[in-house]
């Protein structure tokens, strides 16, 4: 194995390459809707799990940000995901404000590789979130869930996680309320699921936007946000 001081985005692919399984490809295709018009057409796999990928990014995990922007925009699906969960180690490892921010730029610059539900979900809290949850402007957030990529939108929502974890509510109450009658599934998911983690740290906030919007909201989103809540709870609002 090389140091992975000295490595590049190549040394990383031929690593994962000796994983990959043809098989296990076809089935990730297919669960992550790759086909014709589906969220993720287009998107390509060649079969490795994901802890096979998190334990490549580990003994890649000084790549540097050159070589993991090259990685990040491959066309095969795990070659995003494992640079991804490189960037999200050095975030973590960073020892500065200025070194976190240098790679929140960095990861908000590439959204457009940034293109199927597990990529979001595997940096937009550990990065985004984490790094905003320590700013009193969260603005950017809001500038996400305006743009008109399915993706940004969901970094937009799905960030709150860390937010949401530090007692932090107004962003994901905005956005929610933004997103509230999305088209998308994904988004519908991504809002009932931070409502649901946000109702673990105060119900009665969660109560309180039910209130104010459970008639309107997608059933989806309703389902996922109402999940903690009692049967009685949960019974009153799905007949609302």
């Amino acid at each position: 194995m090389v140091k992975s001081s000295a490595s590049t985005s190549r040394h990383v692919k031929q690593a994962l390459e000796e994983l990959a399984d043809p098989e296990r490809a076809l089935v990730s295709a297919r669960f992550f809707k790759t086909g014709p018009g589906e969220y993720g057409e287009g998107d390509k796999f060649i079969g490795i799990t994901v802890p096979q990928q998190r334990n490549v990014a580990k003994q890649f995990r000084n790549l540097e940000l050159e070589q993991v922007d090259r990685l990040l925009k491959e066309s095969i699906h795990e070659f995003r995901l494992t640079a991804i969960f490189i960037l999200v180690d050095q975030f973590k490892r960073a020892k500065s404000r200025t070194e976190k921010a240098t790679i929140v730029d960095f990861l908000l610059q590439r959204t457009q590789y940034i293109n199927n539900w597990d990529l979001v979900d595997s940096c937009a809290p550990q990065i985004v979130g984490e790094y905003l949850s320590e700013e009193k402007d969260q603005s950017l957030l809001l500038k996400l869930a305006k743009s008109k990529s399915l993706w940004e939108q969901r970094i937009a929502v799905v960030a709150n996680q860390s937010l949401i974890k530090h007692g932090q509510f107004e962003s994901i109450l905005m956005i929610a309320e933004k997103l509230l009658l999305h088209e998308h599934d994904l988004i519908h998911k991504a809002i009932g699921w931070m409502l649901r983690e946000m109702g673990k740290q105060d119900v009665p906030i969660l109560r309180s936007f039910l209130d104010q919007h459970s008639k309107r909201m997608p059933r989806t989103m309703l389902r996922y946000a109402i999940e903690k809540l009692s049967p009685a709870e949960r019974q009153r609002y799905m007949k609302r």
